[in-house]
């Protein structure tokens, strides 16, 4: 299946929850049920903001990235992983490997950017209401999202293409996909100065839109305070609700996984984490941001 020399590897064995075989036609269905979710969920988003005028707001237009992002990446990572839980040869190509690693984390350095947007769009919102479509204007809008796609791909796959080391024996991945912690476990000899460069990658991607979050809501929490209407203050938590829920749910587990050094890796743990930021909450995301959003609401109910 593979041979030693590096240039040659073609199949790379993926144990996913081979561990655990009495489990994995249950996962299967459920896995399957979530990616079906996740899919009608961004999908229903996507068509919601295109064909509703009222939806079609700076907030909207940036949900359509987070949506279109989601079914990517999981596009990416799901398949594979159901057509792995009933085959009885568990592998990967080496091609599609690296393109999974690519992915995920093109896919999820974007994302956090794009939250960080999202968050920057609400600030405006709220603490300039009166020259809020001044400011986010849809040339801006563009702007902004060129930026966060072109900066989260300069940021993450080029780095990644021009560093990636060769991989050692055996050639077996304790995981459920392709992604650069896991496959840190595969390099030949010292990855210490790999480890640094996938923290200062992820200081880059994670930590900085992550900042700018913290900051935009310190100012929206100030602006709202100093609201005299009970009301008001209301209506601007509800703005915000859904948007730190979701930025709650995904940077918990990213940081988790992507700053900390490689001794506290967990193959189980690694897998659970990685099922909940790749799998579950690309599904939860268009859920959190209809339920919890009348302007959602109301356009299903016109739709329907």
């Amino acid at each position: 299946m593979v041979q030693e020399n590096y240039s040659t590897i073609t199949e790379l064995v993926l144990l996913g929850f081979s561990n655990h075989p009495q489990a994995e036609a249950p996962l299967f269905f459920l896995f399957s049920l979530v990616y079906l979710v996740n899919l009608f969920g961004n999908t229903a988003i996507i068509f919601l903001v295109v064909t509703d005028s009222c939806l079609q707001t700076p907030m909207y237009f940036f949900l359509c990235h987070l949506a279109f992002l989601n079914i990517f990446y999981t596009t990416a990572v799901i398949p594979k992983m159901l057509f792995n839980l009933l085959a009885s040869k568990k592998v990967i190509s080496y091609k599609f490997c690296l393109a999974q690693t690519y992915i995920s984390l093109f896919m999820g350095a974007a994302e956090c950017i794009i939250l960080a947007v999202m968050a920057l769009d609400r600030y405006v919102a709220i603490c300039y209401p009166l020259r809020y479509l001044l400011i986010m204007n849809w040339a801006v809008c563009v702007q902004l999202a060129v930026g966060a796609w072109g900066i989260s791909f300069f940021a993450s796959v080029v780095p990644l293409c021009v560093t990636l080391p060769p991989f050692c024996g055996p050639y077996i991945i304790d995981h459920i996909f392709c992604e650069v912690p896991v496959l840190l476990h595969m390099v030949c000899g010292d990855t210490s100065l790999k480890e640094v460069m996938m923290v200062i990658g992820a200081s880059g991607t994670l930590l900085l839109p992550f900042l700018l979050i913290i900051l935009s809501y310190l100012h929206i929490l100030i602006a709202v305070m100093r609201m005299n209407s009970a009301e008001g203050r209301k209506k601007a938590f509800a703005t915000c609700s859904s948007h730190l829920i979701v930025v709650t749910i995904y940077y918990g587990t990213g940081m988790f996984m992507y700053m900390r050094p490689k001794s506290l890796y967990s193959a189980e743990g690694d897998k659970l984490i990685s099922l909940f930021y790749a799998v579950i909450n690309p599904a939860l995301n268009p859920l959190i941001y209809s339920l919890r959003n009348t302007e959602v609401k109301r356009a299903w109910r016109r739709v329907l």
